[in-house]
Order: C-alpha cells, then sequence, then structure tokens
C-alpha cells in the first residue's frame, strides 16, 4: 500500500497540478497521511530551481495549515479520529505518558518533530489531545517546517541533483542532530 502512495505521489510532481499536489499532500501529512512532501519538493524545485523558495513556501504554509486540522482532531475528534490514527502508527499505547511531557516540553517538542523525521502528524494530534496552546502550537510549527522546507529547497537550489542523494539519505539525520544538539544545550543552561 505504501508504495502505492509513493508512486502515485511521485507521479504528481511531474504534472501540472503540481504545486496544487504540493500544497494537498504538505497539507495531508501534517494530520493524517503516510508520505513526506519531499518527495514531492525535491523533485519540483529540481525541475524548477528559480522557484525553490516559492515551492518552500507553499509546503510550509500548507504543512502549518495541516498541523492546525491535526489539532483540532486532538482537540475535537480524539476518540472519534485522534485514537485510531496514532494507532496505525503504533503510538497509541505511548500516549499517556507522552501526554505528561507536553505539560513542560510541548513547543520542543512540536519543534523537535516538525524539523526531524518524526511523523509530524502524531505530534499535531497530541498538540491538541493535550491542549497545548495553539499560539505556540503555530508558532513552533512555522519555526520547524520552515527551517526544513526552505534547508531542502535551499540546498537544491546552490547545489542541484548532487545534494538529492544526500537530502533524502542523510537530512533527516542532520536535523536530528542538530535539534538534540539544540535542545540539549538549553538543558544545560537551565540545570547549570
Amino acid at each position: 500500500m505504501l508504495r502505492r502512495l509513493y508512486d502515485w505521489t511521485m507521479a504528481l510532481a511531474s504534472g501540472k497540478q503540481a504545486p496544487w499536489a504540493l500544497g494537498g499532500v504538505s497539507f495531508a501529512e501534517s494530520s493524517v497521511f503516510p508520505i513526506p512532501p519531499d518527495i514531492l519538493l525535491i523533485p519540483m524545485v529540481l525541475a524548477e530551481r528559480r522557484k525553490a523558495v516559492q515551492f518552500a513556501a507553499l509546503c510550509t504554509i500548507t504543512s502549518v495549515l495541516g498541523g492546525i486540522f491535526g489539532y483540532i482532531i486532538g482537540a475535537f475528534l480524539y476518540e472519534q479520529v485522534a485514537a485510531p490514527i496514532l494507532g496505525f502508527y503504533g503510538y497509541q499505547d505511548k500516549f499517556a505518558d507522552f501526554a505528561d511531557w507536553f505539560a513542560e516540553w510541548g513547543p520542543w517538542i512540536v519543534f523537535t518533530a516538525g524539523i526531524t523525521p518524526f511523523p509530524y502528524k502524531v505530534i499535531t494530534i497530541a498538540s491538541g489531545a493535550v491542549g497545548l496552546a495553539m499560539p505556540v502550537f503555530i508558532l513552533a510549527s512555522v519555526l520547524s517546517r520552515g527551517i526544513r522546507f526552505f534547508a531542502v529547497a535551499g540546498l537544491l537550489y546552490v547545489f542541484g541533483p548532487p545534494i538529492k542523494d544526500f537530502i533524502e539519505k542523510r537530512l533527516g539525520l542532520v536535523f536530528t542532530i542538530f535539534v538534540i544538539c539544540l535542545v540539549g544545550g538549553f538543558l544545560a543552561i537551565k540545570l547549570l
């Protein structure tokens, strides 16, 4: 099933409606869809490098809007919609422990999930379910999703096709290490 979704998404990247598809996939990925928008963003930027900023902005805006939709699912439809989605991704049992972390670390959790390969949709739904303040959620989402998509588009704009393999294989790891160092630095400052 995931392979068919992947193939379908890749076909969207080459069509006339690619920007609409990018926006739609980016929106849906932030709340329910399992395929990240990067698989559309990468070929689109490579095909039209002069539109890299436009594509990254579209991806960021629609991703944050999709995140707000995920937040609403978590806030108002947890039992009917969110619990089955969390169960599908194997996070239902861990949700109670996770909710406790949100009380203290909510903005950092949203930021981390928005920039790393962690399924962002899980965090958007969880943010609504635990009642994270909406402005805090939106700010953390805009910053993290913007960093992620503008970094991908920027690297593709500057380096072109040779950077594609690096992005697909290692950029998630680089972002994860960056976030660990960032959070670790703040923890060290707080504890010292």
